[in-house]
């Protein structure tokens, strides 16, 4: 069986796994308001008995724009939390009792907390899930055929061996509108995630962690400090 990008998140979680994939608000799901500018912070959160509920907002038949998103948030819970934290999940459903064991999350996913230990963990499996790296390679050779390495135009030019990524700069009336870093590379990264059905944000990272993609020139990082 060859298996080719984007990766069948859903076979594996549903099929293989074994486990059942739910949308809720999840907000009013766990009593939790909703920040201000209307986004959800939870994103999701997995059960005891295998059950992974993802917020509405997500649901790519309504929401076609956040599938890459939507998908993350499944292999981050799938993949993540219930291959990784198998241990964590067993021992809390130890201490509740039968009845609570399947009505209270093991995990509570929010963007807010993406720095903690178990969710980090759960992050960069998800990334590996969906990007794995010989795929992401073979996608980068095929994109760019002279197989270089790539790097944010400095703002100062300096020699190096690397591909620049121009930064766009416009003029609107009096105001001059620049990109900032993160939109100038995930600029970038549009067509990989379009092939992987990835954010934008997750491909840039993926690639800036296998060394393709740099925010500025090695160099100057190690000069900085950074």
């Amino acid at each position: 069986m060859t298996i080719e990008p984007p990766i069948p998140v859903e076979d594996i979680v549903e099929k293989y796994l074994k486990l059942r994939i739910e949308f809720d608000d999840m907000h009013a799901r766990h009593n939790v308001p909703r920040p201000p500018n209307g986004q959800p912070d939870i994103l999701g959160a997995i059960y005891g008995d295998g059950s992974i509920f993802i917020d509405e907002s997500l649901d790519p038949e309504e929401n076609p724009s956040r599938e890459g998103r939507y998908r993350f948030t499944l292999a981050h819970e799938g993949g993540g939390h219930w291959r990784l934290h198998q241990h964590l999940i067993v021992q809390d459903t130890a201490q509740t009792s039968f009845l609570d064991a399947a009505s209270e999350p093991k995990f509570i996913c929010r963007s807010s907390e993406a720095k903690e230990r178990v969710e980090w963990q759960a992050d960069f499996y998800a990334s590996c899930l969906l990007m794995p790296r010989k795929m992401v390679f073979a996608a980068w050779d095929e994109f760019f055929p002279d197989r270089k390495q790539r790097v944010l135009q400095p703002e100062t030019p300096v020699a190096h061996s690397f591909v620049e990524i121009p930064r766009i700069h416009a003029s609107v009336g009096d105001f001059d509108i620049s990109e900032t870093e993160d939109e100038a590379l995930e600029r970038f990264c549009k067509p990989l995630a379009e092939r992987f059905v990835v954010s934008p944000i997750a491909m840039r990272i993926r690639l800036e962690k296998l060394g393709l993609l740099h925010r500025m020139v090695p160099l100057q990082r190690l000069l900085s400090g950074r």
